[in-house]
């Protein structure tokens, strides 16, 4: 197994609890299986699965399950976070606000939304901008808690980038809390790691006041 393998590896299961053996079987048996077990489970539900609508569910759902909202439990599909020389010298925080989080409450299984903030201070090495995106999305598509997330994406941001200073912020919604238990429709859940300067409440000051900034674009 390749070093990068090996990182995706670890950064897939450190923090999250999957099997050992749990990218041994391919994307398409996955997908047989879990369309296989829907069937049960919709069928216990009393759905009527010869209904023209409800018949290609159970295939749907599996498919979903596999390649897109769960597609974070497969280190195959972590991105990939090769950093590139910081040339230009730049000295200052960097600020990525305002990522879209589209993730899933391993509790209940139902949708988690929000927005992430990140942010890092250069050692050396710079991250190309989609990538920092990309990052939040791997670690979101997959059944979460939001702390855990937090932590996930700064961690990978250190490993990419070679530097404690890293921060993320995640301001999300729970569907498990709005459309089931208490049905509270206007809270949020907030969610911060600080690491290396971060940590300075003067530093972290200016990370908040940056993500507070209210940035208007005509696209």
């Amino acid at each position: 197994m390749s070093e990068q393998k090996d990182k995706k590896h670890l950064f897939s299961e450190i923090t999250t609890p999957v099997r050992t053996d749990a990218n041994q079987m391919p994307d398409a048996e996955k997908m047989k299986q879990v369309e296989e077990k829907m069937k049960e489970v919709l069928h216990i539900l009393g759905l009527d699965l010869t209904d023209d609508s409800l018949s290609g569910t159970p295939g749907r759902i599996a498919k979903m399950y596999v390649t897109e909202i769960f597609k974070g439990l497969n280190p195959d599909n972590m991105p990939k976070l090769s950093s590139f020389e910081n040339k230009y010298k730049y000295g200052e925080m960097l600020v990525e606000k305002d990522i879209s989080v589209f993730s899933t409450c391993e509790h209940h299984f139902l949708p988690i939304i929000g927005k992430a903030h990140v942010a890092y201070i250069s050692n050396g090495r710079v991250l190309g901008l989609s990538k920092i995106n990309r990052i939040v999305d791997y670690f979101a598509r997959r059944p979460q808690v939001q702390e855990r997330l937090t932590v996930q994406i700064v961690k990978a941001m250190q490993e990419a980038l070679g530097t404690e200073d890293v921060a993320c912020i995640v301001d999300a919604k729970h569907m498990c809390l709005v459309s089931r238990g208490i049905k509270d429709i206007t809270s949020s859940t907030l969610t911060a790691e600080y690491a290396g300067k971060f940590k300075d409440p003067e530093v972290r000051k200016e990370f908040l006041r940056y993500i507070n900034t209210d940035t208007k674009f005509i696209v």
